[in-house]
């Protein structure tokens, strides 16, 4: 029902952009959020956008360089990734908050999609 894709794999200081679309239901009423896990590593939250195109991020290291936006009438969310860095590198999952609170808890979690940063 929900479906990150996008991934790849990029050098270190580049850009990926990355898209959650929907089947069977709409995006408008949910907050997205995106998150990632490292090999090895817990999963982690990376950004959040409510309905009303609030937006969190979880760190500081992210504000600045990820960029999440929604677009109802294509039913997708997106998570824009500039100066990507080694560590940047995971699967990236998107999921919905039907509460639409950015604090879950989360419903429908989509496949990831695997970003590689690498030289």
């Amino acid at each position: 029902q929900l479906q990150a894709f996008g991934g790849g794999l990029v050098q270190p200081g580049g850009s990926l952009r990355l898209s959650c679309a929907a089947s069977e239901f709409t995006l408008d009423h949910y907050a997205i959020s995106w998150f990632r896990q490292a090999p090895g590593k817990d999963r982690e939250g990376v950004a959040c956008m409510r309905s009303t195109g609030h937006t969190r991020y979880y760190e500081d290291s992210m504000r600045g360089r990820f960029t999440i936006s929604r677009d109802n009438a294509e039913n997708t969310v997106t998570l824009q990734k500039n100066r990507l860095k080694p560590d940047d590198t995971a699967v990236y999952y998107c999921t919905t908050d039907p509460h639409d609170s950015c604090l879950g808890p989360w419903a429908y979690w989509g496949q990831g999609t695997l970003v590689t940063v690498s030289s």
